[in-house]
């Protein structure tokens, strides 16, 4: 059920979210199940892209990260994933009451799992371990998560729909925040914790 609601929210979101509301999604499935399967598609196609094909900025040369150094990183990225999700998740459910929304946490973490969809499924790029791919892949899935979030806010979050726009709005900072955090710590612990290694 949950694969046909994801599929259903990529061609059709306006009318898979008022399927999805009407499931009782609990947060240990969604968490245990679904975002356990969906984090490793990034991971795993990261990890396979940098050490059997290499990294690069313009698909010219290429760079290979050593096997141990890659399987590091990948799952530093897949737990750093859950703490995005649940910490995303909780904020929406501390905001809600502030416009209005009649939602509990579980319907907060659907929310925020079905949204961030094409980013997960944009993670697929990563066999392909090419900067300007990676990014322009990257890009399209953020427009589309953010198309979600604001169709999906009003459905899952029963606000009104000019409310929603500003509890979307709120939402959106925070996730591209938490983005942004994601990055930079990956980055601070590639370059100053735990330095990548290469093979060539």
């Amino acid at each position: 059920m949950f694969l046909q609601h994801l599929m259903g929210v990529i061609y059709n979101p306006r009318k898979e979210w008022r399927a999805i509301e009407g499931e009782n999604y609990t947060s240990k499935r969604i968490f245990f199940s679904q975002i356990a399967l969906l984090a490793l598609i990034p991971c795993i196609s990261f990890f396979i892209g940098t050490t059997q094909i290499g990294w690069s900025i313009s698909g010219g040369e290429y760079v290979k990260l050593s096997t141990d150094s890659a399987l590091a990183a990948a799952v530093g990225f897949y737990f750093a994933i859950w703490i995005g999700v649940a910490f995303i998740a909780a904020t929406i459910h501390w905001m809600e009451g502030t416009y209005g929304g009649k939602a509990d946490l579980n319907a907060c973490v659907a929310l925020t799992t079905f949204t961030a969809a094409p980013l997960f499924l944009a993670g697929l790029s990563g066999l392909y371990p090419v900067l300007w791919f990676n990014v322009i892949v990257g890009l399209i899935a953020v427009c589309y998560s953010v198309y979600l979030l604001y169709s999906g806010v009003p459905e899952i979050m029963h606000i009104p729909e000019d409310r929603a726009f500003f509890f979307s709005t709120s939402i959106l900072t925070v996730g591209l925040c938490v983005l942004v955090g994601v990055i930079a710590t990956s980055v601070i612990v590639w370059v100053e914790v735990a330095p990548l290694t290469y093979t060539g």
